[in-house]
């Protein structure tokens, strides 16, 4: 009766625990009270239409999100932004996830928004310039609001993450690159935070995540001059993780998967465990970090993978 007993309470202390670490993932960062109105603004966002997020998952537990608006070196437009968010809730409720590439079609990342929509969310409203800047400005504030939601969402994915950059990632599209965990370049690609020459800075979370990565000068350096930084500069400013060899299309995602292989593999619960304590670090003051790593570190304790190594008496050479 003990051993079943022992494995009930396990089970359950398992289930509640990951229900608390879910929960803590999908907080939201905005809501009414800040007048975040979600379903409104996602109405909104759903006028301006064209190109889609695509995403596929695969039997190793790699999935794959492919930003597709190649016309407009895949810019995101206001339904792209509404799928973004659809594929995380799907991602979200993967369970058997371990990783994530994210790449654009047709050799290029991601050029940000779609700017042609952002003047057509202004002048189709008014004619008076005043008018203009607050509804636009309200407009802006909620896509702001939005994507940093999501992009939020997307890091504390208890899948390891891989931002492949081919050809550009501008504006927007390097702050996408900084909600990944790692962030792979090919050939004369380049992350750019063109924001200062449009007369702004990142809205969508970029700037805080950029300096948690490289460091609040070297932060200032790429925003304040709004730099062109290629695959070595951003391989020494810790940027990005490695070069890969070939930045034809289907090769370097091949490449990327192979890379990425060498931290995803081994049983699904353990590699996510890792990601989930490595965000509590990352997120969190330190007491409550400890408390969580101790919660995730509860639910593998005597798992199938646990209990499978001890078996096994590994001697750690």
């Amino acid at each position: 009766v003990f051993p079943e007993m022992a494995l009930a309470l396990w089970k359950n202390f398992l289930q509640t625990t990951k229900k608390r670490i879910l929960q803590q993932r999908r907080l939201s960062l905005y809501n009414g009270a800040h007048g975040y109105e979600e379903e409104l603004i996602k109405k909104k966002l759903q006028q301006f239409s064209g190109g889609s997020i695509n995403l596929s998952k695969e039997d190793n537990g790699i999935g794959i999100l492919t930003l597709n608006n190649p016309k407009l070196m895949n810019a995101f437009t206001g339904t792209m932004m509404v799928e973004l968010q659809e594929r995380v809730t799907e991602l979200e409720n993967w369970k058997d996830g371990k990783g994530l590439i994210i790449h654009g079609a047709g050799n290029t990342f991601c050029s940000g928004s779609d700017l042609n929509a952002v003047k057509e969310i202004s002048n189709s409203q008014a004619n008076h310039l005043t008018f203009l800047i607050s509804y636009s400005l309200q407009d802006g504030m909620n896509m702001c609001m939005f994507m940093q939601n999501t992009l939020t969402r997307l890091m504390r994915l208890p899948l390891i993450s891989v931002a492949l950059v081919q050809g550009k990632a501008f504006g927007g599209g390097a702050e996408l690159t900084t909600a990944c965990d790692f962030r792979l370049m090919t050939p004369g690609s380049e992350i750019r935070f063109v924001h200062k020459h449009m007369g702004l800075v990142p809205g969508w979370g970029g700037a805080a995540r950029l300096v948690r990565i490289v460091g609040s000068a070297a932060a200032l350096q790429l925003l304040g001059g709004a730099a062109r930084v290629g695959p070595e500069r951003a391989l020494s400013l810790g940027l990005a993780q490695d070069t890969l060899p070939s930045s034809e299309q289907s090769t370097a995602l091949g490449e990327a998967r192979a890379w990425l292989s060498q931290y995803t593999e081994g049983p699904a619960a353990v590699i996510r465990a890792v990601k989930q304590v490595v965000t509590a670090g990352r997120e969190l003051p330190l007491e409550a970090a400890l408390r969580t790593e101790k919660d995730v570190f509860g639910t593998v304790w005597g798992g199938p993978a646990n209990l499978e190594a001890l078996l096994r008496r590994p001697k750690h050479k």
